[in-house]
């Protein structure tokens, strides 16, 4: 059943496919913003996006130099963009890794651990894609508590009813 607009919130429906850290900032972001505007928000978690809310992997989340044009950083004293295949060096991702870290803390942005936290302070919804669970082998205990395990159905019915949806 559809939601009369005039009694209700604003709702954002995101999709997280991807576990880099680089990858992980957006839908934080869009969901916190959202749930601090009164927006009621669900993120769906599928594939390498479980990374976000994993126990153990959340606080490692990395970049990949290679195939991502942004990285390495330009070096100023170097007039040319270092070329993308330096990214292949071994601890290439170490460095772009610490890269986006300094980056995040100099514009004074939560780590991803500190985004989970305020996102379901905010009342976001972590919806869990039960069959990519079994494709990925992760399972309910391998995830943050507050996960809501459910099949993509049940998130298309809450994304159908949603005024943004973003696949992220």
């Amino acid at each position: 059943m559809k939601r009369v607009a005039e009694q209700r919130k604003k709702r954002l429906a995101l999709v997280a496919s991807k576990g880099s850290l680089d990858e992980a900032y957006s839908p934080l972001i869009l969901a916190t913003t959202a749930a601090a505007m009164g927006w009621e928000v669900g993120i769906f978690f599928t594939f390498f996006g479980f990374d976000i809310i994993s126990k153990k992997r959340m606080n490692a989340l990395k970049v990949a130099p290679i195939a991502n044009p942004a990285f390495p950083e330009p070096i100023p004293a170097v007039p040319i963009k270092v070329p993308n295949f330096i990214g292949t060096i071994p601890g290439m991702t170490h460095i772009a890794t610490a890269f986006m870290k300094s980056w995040m803390a100099r514009a004074h942005l939560p780590t991803i651990p500190e985004f989970v936290d305020m996102a379901q302070e905010l009342g976001v919804r972590f919806f869990a894609c039960a069959m990519t669970m079994g494709v990925m082998g992760v399972k309910e205990e391998d995830l943050i508590d507050g996960c809501e395990l459910v099949g993509a159905t049940t998130f298309l019915e809450y994304a159908g009813d949603a005024d943004v949806q973003l696949y992220i």
